[in-house]
């Protein structure tokens, strides 16, 4: 978290970003490509980058029906009895405070402990009153009962620039104490860290190796790119090379702060942040918080408006399937991210940070068959304040698929704009999503793998923790359907257990009932299904199937999931 007005760093974040985007545009600022291939799916569709830094705030702020869309991934929040008041603001959006409204949206959290205090840059007090805090606070999630989508710790924020060596020591030997500290009252939550300003290697190695040989490694390692989506890739590769050298098993990756001041608002240039974080295959993202809560850092203005980059992310929230290749022409123009969806033949393309007239090449379309409807979309960068109630409609028309490849030029692009490309079908497509695959679900505490047999080619297993809401397992699909009525829920999975297993089942916040799994051929190896009925309202829902979890005694026997469909 910065404070634009607090210090000199921040000052140099700000020039720098307004530099970005005030400056000519890209280099190649006309005839740039973007090649999409659909054919190289490189991972499912989680919405990883959909995520905010204080982006709820308590009395459900923004609204439920602005998160829902945008399919929010999760969130890092301020730790319990927040004290820290950014810009001037009370003090908000503690973390078990939001935690009800985070999980009817399916958005798992970070809680950011250093922001038990007031003011940043943290002032340290000492250790005796460190330590409390952290009891504290551990003490409180602890209590928390029916909180159950709490998914890391966060010990401390930029300690490259906000640790007072000179008072309270050098850093890695305070991230062992903590982290020990912690451990001592919560064994299971995951440790969330270093949580760097800017990645450096030589910081990083020198943390990597004293929490390595102390047992302290973070079971997610975080830091932070608030000014330059180019070095994304790089930090990322330099940032496995060090870990591999250092012979530390492979982290999930978090970059739980993204995009500058004068960026985030800006949906071109977020365009080119999350095409980077997905290629990288960051496990999440989070838009940096620099101005209010409670407005999903800009994405909402009076609380259920939609600003212009809210569209960007809610065209990111409608992909589904497998995330496909993107391959820009330069690291520095013209960017964006893509997914398929083989159960609709959609191709959904967003992109931006481009000025002039560019092409988007698409290649390995032949599913879709020699007759394509092409529909491109544009919102612009209005700004935080400003609402935009509908992207517009740039064109709209059927193109001739050849050799499964087809190039669509895009004029008169605007580098601040971001650009929604659907390709599907010219005979049309489902008037609805009907299938939703486990693995674009929100995971909690399962694994999603990989099978031949799988739908989609992904399905989530390993949903074996029950007991108390930090350790239960379960998933939640966040699914739209266009009427209120009865809908029959179709359930793929696997069950190797030789004897029929059980999960529970509810759908927005309603009362539980139980969905049984006959044993089938093994695990991974799916095909069976079983049916039930679900009254589901119209519009966005949220449904739940768990191996445990809050007001649900629990599971029973072991299954995996493959996917939903509602028909």
């Amino acid at each position: 978290m910065r404070r634009p007005r607090a210090s000199a760093l921040a000052v140099v974040l700000i020039t720098t970003a307004a530099t970005l985007l005030t400056a000519a545009p890209p280099a190649a600022a006309a005839g740039a490509t973007l090649t999409v291939n659909v054919a190289q799916p490189f991972r499912p569709v989680t919405h990883a980058a959909s995520g905010g830094l204080y982006g709820l705030a308590e009395n459900s702020r923004p609204a439920d029906s602005t998160l829902l869309p945008i399919k929010v991934n999760s969130l890092t929040q301020p730790a319990p009895g927040v004290g820290q008041r950014p810009n001037g603001q009370p003090p908000g959006g503690d973390a078990l405070l939001i935690a009800p409204q985070a999980t009817r949206v399916g958005a798992g959290q970070f809680i950011r402990m250093p922001d038990i205090y007031p003011d940043f840059p943290y002032r340290w007090v000492s250790w005796d009153d460190w330590l409390a805090k952290v009891t504290t606070m551990v003490n409180a999630r602890l209590s928390a009962t029916n909180v159950s989508n709490v998914i890391g710790w966060e010990l401390w924020n930029e300690p490259d620039y906000t640790w007072n060596t000179a008072a309270a020591g050098n850093f890695n030997d305070a991230w062992v104490r903590t982290f020990r500290a912690v451990r001592a009252l919560d064994p299971s939550t995951p440790i969330v860290g270093p949580s760097t300003a800017t990645y450096n290697r030589s910081w990083m190695q020198s943390f990597l190796t004293r929490a390595r040989d102390t047992g302290t490694l973070p079971e997610i390692i975080c830091w932070h790119e608030l000014v330059n989506p180019d070095r994304i890739a790089s930090d990322l590769a330099d940032y496995r090379n060090l870990e591999s050298s250092l012979g530390i098993s492979p982290r999930r990756v978090s970059i739980n702060e993204y995009a500058a001041p004068a960026e985030v608002d800006v949906p071109g240039r977020i365009a080119s942040y999350v095409a980077k974080l997905e290629r990288g295959r960051v496990e999440s993202a989070h838009r940096a918080f620099w101005y209010e809560y409670g407005t999903m850092n800009g994405l909402v203005v009076n609380n259920n408006q939609p600003t212009g980059a809210w569209w960007l992310y809610k065209w990111y929230g409608d992909m589904a399937g497998n995330m496909v290749a993107t391959t820009p022409g330069s690291q520095t123009g013209l960017d964006g991210f893509a997914s398929y969806d083989g159960t609709r033949k959609i191709v959904n393309v967003v992109f931006g940070n481009e000025a002039g007239t560019n092409t988007v090449n698409l290649t390995g379309l032949g599913a879709l068959g020699s007759n394509v409807r092409v529909t491109l979309l544009s919102t612009p960068s209005n700004g935080r304040f400003t609402a935009v109630t509908t992207p517009t409609t740039v064109s709209t028309g059927t193109r001739t698929v050849s050799g499964g490849q087809l190039s669509v030029s895009v004029p008169n692009m605007s580098a601040t704009s971001a650009y929604q490309l659907v390709v599907e079908p010219a005979s049309g497509v489902p008037a609805y999503q009907r299938r939703y695959e486990a693995e674009n679900a929100s995971v909690f505490r399962a694994e999603r793998l990989s099978g031949t047999s799988a739908s989609g080619g992904g399905y989530v297993g390993r949903i074996d923790n029950s007991g108390t809401p930090r350790t239960d397992s379960y998933v939640d699909f966040v699914v739209n359907v266009p009427t209120a009525r009865s809908y029959t829920m179709t359930i793929g999975y696997a069950n190797g257990t030789g004897a029929t297993a059980t999960q529970g089942l509810a759908y927005n916040s309603g009362a539980w009932t139980t969905v049984s799994y006959p044993p089938t051929a093994g695990w991974g190896q799916f095909g069976s299904t079983i049916s039930t009925a679900v009254t589901l309202r119209a519009g966005y829902n949220v449904i739940r199937l768990a191996k445990g979890s809050p007001f649900f005694a629990g599971g029973t026997g072991y299954a995996e999931l493959d996917y939903i469909e509602l028909i």
